[in-house]
C-alpha cells in the first residue's frame, strides 16, 4: 500500500475549504459545495470530509473532538527559521488560531503551532537555521 493522502472531518465546509485554500496555500480540486472537497499540497492529496454527509454514507454516528485538539496535527516545512517565523505571522494576521509561537527546540527544529478554524492542529516548522 502506498500513502495517497489523508483527510479530516469538517462541521462547515465553507470555512474549511477558505482555510486551507486562502490562508495555507492549498490547491482546490473540486467545487467546494461538495460532500468531501479534494485539496492538494506539494503533491499530496488532502480531503475534507464534511461530517454528516460522510455519517449518511456510513449509515453510523462517529464521536469527534470539539475546541481547539490534540487528535492529530498536520505538519508543514518551510525553508528555514526565518521562514517559520514569516509564515506563522502570515497565517495568524490571516486569521488562524495561535497554539504556540515560533520556538526552537533542543533538537534543533524551530516550530510554532496553530489551529485551523475547527480547532486542528497544524504545525509550521524547519530544522535549516540559514
Amino acid at each position: 500500500m502506498k500513502l495517497d493522502g489523508f483527510g479530516i472531518m469538517v462541521d462547515d465546509m465553507a470555512v474549511m475549504v477558505r482555510f486551507y485554500r486562502d490562508v495555507l496555500g492549498f490547491e482546490i480540486k473540486e467545487p467546494e459545495d461538495t460532500s468531501n472537497v479534494f485539496l492538494e499540497k506539494d503533491g499530496t492529496l488532502f480531503l475534507l470530509y464534511r461530517k454528516s454527509d460522510f455519517e449518511k454514507m456510513t449509515n453510523r454516528k462517529f464521536s469527534y473532538c470539539h475546541g481547539i485538539n490534540g487528535h492529530y496535527e498536520i505538519a508543514l516545512g518551510v525553508e528555514n527559521y526565518a521562514a517559520v517565523d514569516e509564515a506563522y505571522a502570515r497565517v495568524t494576521g490571516m486569521g488562524a488560531v495561535s497554539v504556540m509561537k515560533p520556538t526552537t527546540e533542543p533538537w534543533g527544529q524551530r516550530t510554532c503551532y496553530i489551529a485551523d478554524p475547527e480547532g486542528n492542529l497544524i504545525e509550521i516548522g524547519s530544522f535549516i537555521r540559514e
